[in-house]
């Protein structure tokens, strides 16, 4: 089978730079990108939310789609030419800010009813050849979880494949919140939907789809355990010959030192003197002392438990009597914001907390940082390790999922080292290894070889977009 026999229809609930809230939106934006370079076939589908149609004023009109759950009205865009379906419902078009959480920081009360309605959407658009055929859905996460399930019951639907990118977030609701979706009964059995006396969208995509993947190799040994299997361990080994791991890529224009239109300067691996002007930026930039000798810790992050953000917390509170300061932005669980805050009101002229999200900035803590502090319980893939390999800053990270895949420690070797990596999200580990950093910066010469080889890794989607098409040719039993 050629590549471009491949017609895949990308389902998801989120994809940059139209709807962001995590890593999810920039996979499924660069992905299909790779693809259709490979001479693959893609449309991606996707919720009409109110903050993707004000970006996009002139969808072209479809169809209207009578569902059971509702009619909706589907529309098309292009993003980088690849056709973009919308699904317009009032749940999605006439509600503003996040696609998954009230500003109460609580999850919509009527999530079940917009992802089961999307995910009926995303059925009938891969049933109906009349516009373009469909070989494969390609769904991701639980917010598209229904989709496999759904169509497990048409003998003559096509193929589906699952990824799991974080499977701590299941869509779980509860038996009367499915009954009220009128979903079919014979989908709410052990094996299928049901869990733990509830009912799961994400168990929909492990149980019913063609192949299960998730976004990294270690991470798809790793759900396998009772330790980060968040429960479904049992039916993920029961499923293991159709659970492989491919890494994520990153977008290369994007984040790319050289050409970054957002940095102070350019610069590469046979320029890094240059790095200094950046770091000089961003303590500007952030008001923090401008000081060449400090090493500046950089985090961009989601905040939640799930990625330490309480350990680099505690961990700077250790650090007064060293010359270190902290760029961080994020935003997420509120009393993290609250310890937050506190530590940039005790340490005013070391530590810069900025909430919410402004892309430019990300690029400058990039640029600018010296050591990248990623220490997460969990971490399916991550980007911003990549990310920050790209600019010759050096991640600090937990050897756990996609991290284990792509940082090499520097107790392994200066020679082929990237980065530190601590065992497990312990914050005296954390304390000890950044120390090891403050230490090691003044050795100039074992820096710049780090930075080096972490700049010389390659992330381009094009490595994983070749696993992805044998995925599908494997799936559709085609060589």
């Amino acid at each position: 089978m050629k590549n471009s026999d491949l017609h895949i229809l990308f389902a998801c609930s989120e994809l940059t730079p139209w709807v962001k809230t995590g890593g999810l939106a920039d996979v499924c934006s660069s992905l299909p990108q790779a693809l259709k370079q490979a001479g693959v076939n893609v449309r991606i589908i996707l919720p009409g939310y109110q903050s993707v149609l004000e970006k996009i004023p002139a969808p072209t009109f479809i169809a209207l789609l009578t569902l059971p759950l509702g009619t909706v009205t589907l529309c098309k865009a292009e993003m980088d030419g690849i056709d973009v379906l919308l699904v317009n419902h009032d749940v999605f078009t006439n509600r503003a800010g996040d696609p998954y959480m009230s500003d109460a920081d609580r999850p919509w009360p009527d999530n079940a009813l917009r992802f089961a309605l999307f995910s009926q959407a995303v059925c009938e658009v891969a049933k109906t050849t009349s516009a373009s055929k469909t070989d494969i859905v390609h769904c991701h996460d639980w917010q598209t979880g229904l989709v496999p399930a759904l169509l497990s019951l048409d003998n003559n639907a096509p193929a589906t494949v699952f990824t799991i990118h974080n499977l701590a977030y299941q869509g779980n609701i509860t038996m009367s919140e499915y009954n009220r979706l009128n979903l079919p009964d014979e989908l709410l059995i052990q094996n299928g939907l049901e869990f733990w006396g509830q009912a799961s969208f994400i168990k929909g995509g492990i149980a019913y789809a063609d192949r299960i993947n998730t976004v990294s190799p270690t991470y798809a040994e790793e759900i396998t355990s009772k330790e980060f299997g968040c429960g479904m361990e049992g039916l993920l080994l029961y499923r293991r010959r159709k659970l492989s791991g491919i890494r994520n890529g990153i977008d290369l224009q994007t984040w790319n030192p050289a050409t970054d239109p957002s940095i102070a300067a350019n610069y590469c691996a046979a320029t890094l003197e240059k790095k200094a002007e950046n770091k000089l930026d961003l303590q500007k930039t952030l008001k923090l002392t401008p000081d060449p000798d400090a090493i500046v810790f950089g985090v961009i992050s989601r905040l939640a438990v799930q990625k330490g953000i309480d350990l680099i917390v505690e961990a700077i509170g250790e650090l007064p009597d060293r010359n270190f300061q902290l760029a961080l932005i994020g935003s997420g669980d509120s009393k993290q914001q609250q310890q937050l805050k506190k530590l940039s009101e005790t340490f005013p002229e070391r530590v810069a907390v900025t909430f919410g999200y402004n892309e430019i900035l990300s690029h400058k803590i990039e640029a600018g940082a010296d050591v990248f502090l990623m220490p997460s319980r969990y971490e399916p893939c991550g980007l911003n390790q990549m990310y920050s390999h790209r600019y010759g800053t050096l991640p600090l990270v937990t050897r756990v999922g996609g991290l284990a895949d792509t940082v090499i420690d520097y107790a392994e070797g200066i020679e082929s080292a990237n980065g530190f990596v601590i065992d497990s999200a312990d914050s005296k580990l954390l304390i000890d290894s950044m120390l090891t950093t403050i230490d090691l910066f003044t050795d100039k010469s074992s820096w710049t070889q780090m930075q080096r080889n972490a700049m010389s890794a390659d992330y381009s989607w094009a490595e994983s977009a070749s696993h992805y098409i044998q995925m599908y040719k494997d799936v559709l039993g085609s060589d």
